[in-house]
């Protein structure tokens, strides 16, 4: 049996367009990321591809781009399910600072390596910072100590995988279509999962905003390579094949890749 599952990253923030870091920072989507949501939704619906449930972090731009997905699709009435663990990697105490102004402060080696390095976290965050996630209620229900003060993205995948097995993989395993709406960094850290892609590896793989990856997987969970429509992260390392426009998807995968070069990741 082949299981479906649609990986889809928000749109455009309003921090984006700050050049801010933003982590676990509710920023909420531009009117141009609203509308790679619906573009994403239309090309969802153009391919015949129906999710029947929706997986989404708890930040707002990833669940206004799941809602605004859905509407295209008139599937505003299926079944969602949210996770922290499916959260924006945690910028630590880099959370809302300029990233121009700290590159300026720090120097371009050092901000490379709290940005893009696998396993080196920024600063964290202070126990009594008014950003530390204990002041947002929707973390309330959570231990304290689960609450994240600054990730890398070998931190993301530890945090990540036990939703996998115990939220994604069930549905899937009912023959569910799934969609999962999320953010740059948890869908990186899947994505290393799902095709064992190496530390030094990963570093280099970009999900473009608003595109619909799908993955048809096996029996052992492991992506089955399509020769159709690959993906445009990476130089098509990604066994996700991007749904509609493609030529548009490497444009979106392109634009993510000069962020980082640029120092203005999302």
């Amino acid at each position: 049996m082949t299981y479906r599952l649609v990986l889809v990253r928000h749109g455009e923030s309003e921090w984006n367009v700050k050049n801010l870091f933003t982590g676990w920072y509710d920023a909420d989507l531009t009117e141009k990321g609203a509308s790679e949501a619906r573009r994403g939704g239309r090309d969802l619906l153009a391919a015949g591809i129906r999710p029947a449930v929706m997986h989404t972090s708890l930040q707002t731009r990833a669940i206004r781009t799941a809602h605004l997905a859905l509407d295209e699709m008139d599937l505003l009435w299926l079944p969602v399910r949210r996770s922290w663990r499916l959260n924006e990697r945690h910028y630590g105490d880099l959370q809302g600072r300029n990233k121009a102004e700290t590159r300026e402060k720090y120097g371009d080696e050092q901000l490379m390596r709290w940005r893009r390095s696998y396993d080196v976290p920024p600063p964290p965050l202070a126990w009594g910072d008014e950003r530390h996630a204990r002041f947002d209620p929707r973390y309330a229900g959570l231990p304290p100590e689960l609450l994240p003060a600054a990730e890398c993205l070998k931190d993301v995948v530890a945090r990540m995988m036990p939703y996998w097995y115990d939220g994604i993989v069930p549905d899937l395993a009912d023959g569910r279509t799934v969609l999962l709406v999320a953010h740059g960094n948890s869908l990186r850290a899947l994505v290393k999962h799902l095709e064992g892609i190496s530390d030094d590896e990963i570093v280099g793989v970009n999900i473009p905003t608003g595109v619909p990856l799908l993955y048809e997987l096996g029996a052992d969970w492991a992506p089955l390579e399509t020769a159709a429509s690959p993906s445009p992260a990476a130089q098509d390392r990604v066994l996700g094949r991007a749904v509609g426009d493609v030529d548009a998807a490497k444009a979106a995968a392109a634009a993510v890749a000069k962020q980082a070069e640029n120092k203005t990741e999302p």
